[in-house]
């Protein structure tokens, strides 16, 4: 596991069982609402998915489960790669009380064990703000190339580039040049949600964040197929783009 990679881990199991009850209630009351309505629970993702039944799902940095869950109880055949153990006990036990069965594989992306998992999945599938994660997008593009199946699809949604410029998103991170390619320390996502005497002693995560064209040029060398780039309103506010989605496929 390369150094930052440890870095973000740190980040990302403070604190993380915890924080996810309180935010998202507990594994029983999340499982209800993602049983109730799977497809809400996905929210603009579901636009991105042909079916559901029977697929296989590798979803990338899957966190806590939020979309996983719903998956599959959807149908769909999901395993989780993210690297947090206390994301993977929350995870877990939401899909336990909501009665589906996931992988949940606690490891670096870059990592991955392409001997059992390569070429295995009909969808790889991100979202939530990821890549930034990632110092190397072309190694990270190169694993999501190599998950798939021949003609399998990425779905790719992130936080859009425009938030290097602008905390547009209010997630407190700071503005830099739209053209900077500096890696840099900065608070894991959920500190802003933490007292200051807490925030101020939790763990950073390494960042590197990229150009609109850095990350297209990215899925087109990786040897994808690029299908469609969507952009979304941002949800502090809907005259500027706030997020993307990407599709591209595996193609020979």
């Amino acid at each position: 596991m390369v150094d930052y990679s440890i870095q973000n881990k740190k980040a990302w199991e403070y604190d993380a069982y915890d924080f996810w009850v309180k935010h998202s209630g507990t594994p029983a009351e999340r499982a209800k609402k993602d049983l109730e309505n799977p497809i809400g629970m996905l929210r603009k993702y579901a636009d991105y998915f042909d079916t559901y039944q029977g697929i296989r799902v590798a979803n990338i940095c899957g966190s806590c489960g939020k979309k996983a869950v719903p998956l599959a109880v959807l149908g769909a055949d999901v395993t989780v790669f993210d690297i947090s153990e206390d994301n993977k006990r929350y995870a877990m036990e939401v899909a336990e009380a909501a009665h589906v069965t996931m992988d949940f594989q606690v490891c670096d992306v870059l990592e991955i064990d392409m001997e059992k998992y390569g070429g295995c999945f009909d969808v790889v599938f991100m979202e939530g703000g990821i890549l930034h994660y990632f110092h190397d997008i072309d190694a990270f593009m190169h694993i999501m190339y190599s998950l798939l199946k021949e003609n399998g699809r990425m779905i790719c949604s992130d936080f859009h580039p425009f938030a290097k410029i602008s905390d547009i998103l209010k997630l407190e991170q700071p503005a830099m040049s739209y053209f900077s390619t500096d890696v840099f320390e900065g608070e894991m996502a959920h500190a802003r949600f933490y007292e200051e005497a807490v925030r101020a002693q939790m763990p950073k995560c390494s960042y590197r964040k990229y150009t609109i064209s850095e990350i297209i040029n990215s899925v087109i060398d990786s040897g994808f197929v690029l299908r469609k780039f969507d952009e979304h309103p941002a949800w502090t506010n809907d005259r500027v783009p706030g997020e993307f989605t990407l599709i591209a496929d595996r193609k020979k």
